[in-house]
């Protein structure tokens, strides 16, 4: 049942990132996206990174609503509640539009997937689980070799690679691989704000550093256009 209730929120999610927005997200979009479009480098190295989807309260201990569930519908505390994967399934839209057509400006469809691993026995399933619906859709797989105190070796790794990269991170550990990554400019936010999990955080290769934006998700109800 619970399994049930979580694909249909995906499912929902999917449809309501592409209808008019009576909350004004779609007057948002377009001004992200002309922000972003005028910063665009298409074809250059990029690496998006984008903190895991929503989670129960922490101040609850996942002992009270909005639990998290697992996609087999088992109640967990380490897994995404189910707005979360409303985001999960929403971002198969933004990387992965389909009929093949571009991501929003400032966006790529990603070649690799990464997220933090499952570290201590399980307890990291919400990097993985907020990219395994556009992982499936992409027909990639999540690579999940590196987790949190890792991120020297993650760097190491995607900024190896030509394309672009997606990671899915632990938000009080994006800062580290922000750190790894050399120069960037303009520099970004010392950390990853606790309240936004409606963000896109985009590199792109330029000489021997990367230029960074932000492009807002603007995928549920709620999510705000200003950057961090």
């Amino acid at each position: 049942m619970v399994r049930a209730i979580v694909a249909a929120g995906v499912c929902a999610a999917m449809v309501s990132s592409c209808d008019s927005g009576s909350d004004g997200r779609d007057d948002a979009r377009a001004a992200a996206d002309s922000a972003a479009a005028a910063s665009a480098a298409p074809g250059a190295d990029t690496l998006m990174i984008i903190r895991h989807a929503e989670k129960p309260r922490e101040k609850d201990d996942g002992k009270k609503p909005p639990f998290g569930v697992t996609e087999d519908g088992e109640q967990n505390e380490h897994a995404l509640v189910v707005r979360g994967w409303q985001r999960a399934g929403a971002l198969t839209g933004l990387f992965a539009p389909d009929g093949g057509a571009s991501p929003r400006p400032g966006l790529r469809r990603p070649s690799a997937v990464y997220a933090a691993d499952g570290h201590d026995g399980g307890k990291g399933l919400r990097p993985a689980e907020t990219v395994a619906p556009l992982a499936a859709k992409l027909g990639l797989r999540v690579n999940t070799d590196y987790g949190q105190g890792d991120e020297s070796a993650l760097v190491k790794e995607v900024s190896g690679r030509h394309g672009a990269t997606l990671v899915s991170w632990e938000h009080h550990r994006i800062s580290h691989i922000v750190k790894k990554l050399g120069t960037v400019r303009p520099a970004p936010p010392d950390a990853w704000p606790d309240d936004r999990f409606d963000l896109v955080w985009v590199f792109t290769r330029e000489g021997k550093g990367w230029r960074f934006q932000q492009v807002p998700q603007l995928l549920l109800a709620g999510d705000r256009s200003d950057p961090a």
